[in-house]
């Protein structure tokens, strides 16, 4: 017999990654797949931001690195909050990164700041992390609903 496997518990299921610095303890979110997947782009934003004239600093390079960091804060924000609701806003507001931060990426492709190969690339790794987003976010709707 099939068991139906929830969103959360996919993200759960896929979460056996270990943490980089094993001397430290890691936070529940850092355990989530869609955290590690959306601060790894992060990490690669920021690097390629670095790369970026001057003149951008406080246009597209503020707003692509502000975008792609508050997806992880969100997701971190959403995990840990306490009331259902707040968590759903949390993921929520994630996904409105997601979109902003996919937004930038095309901006930094059409002013040839990067390749359409690793746009493309980025692009589409944002959408696996808008799905894990999702399935977290009907999870969480799920669970809510079960406990009225």
């Amino acid at each position: 017999m099939n068991k139906r496997v929830s969103g959360y518990e996919e993200i759960r299921m896929q979460d056996t990654r270990i943490s980089e610095n094993q001397d430290k303890p890691i936070a529940g979110f850092e355990k989530l797949w869609v955290w590690q997947k959306s601060y790894s782009l992060m990490q690669e934003i920021h690097k390629l931001c670095k790369t970026l004239p001057v003149e951008e600093k406080f246009r597209l390079r503020d707003q692509i690195e502000r975008s792609s960091s508050s997806i992880c804060d969100n997701i971190a924000e959403g995990y840990t909050a306490y009331y259902y609701n707040e968590k759903i806003k949390g993921f929520q507001t994630a996904r409105k990164e997601v979109g902003e931060t996919q937004n930038q990426i095309r901006n930094l492709s059409g002013k040839n700041y990067l390749d359409s190969k690793r746009a493309q690339r980025w692009v589409e790794e944002y959408e696996e992390v808008l799905r894990g987003i999702n399935g977290y976010t009907r999870y969480i709707r799920e669970k809510k609903g079960s406990k009225r």
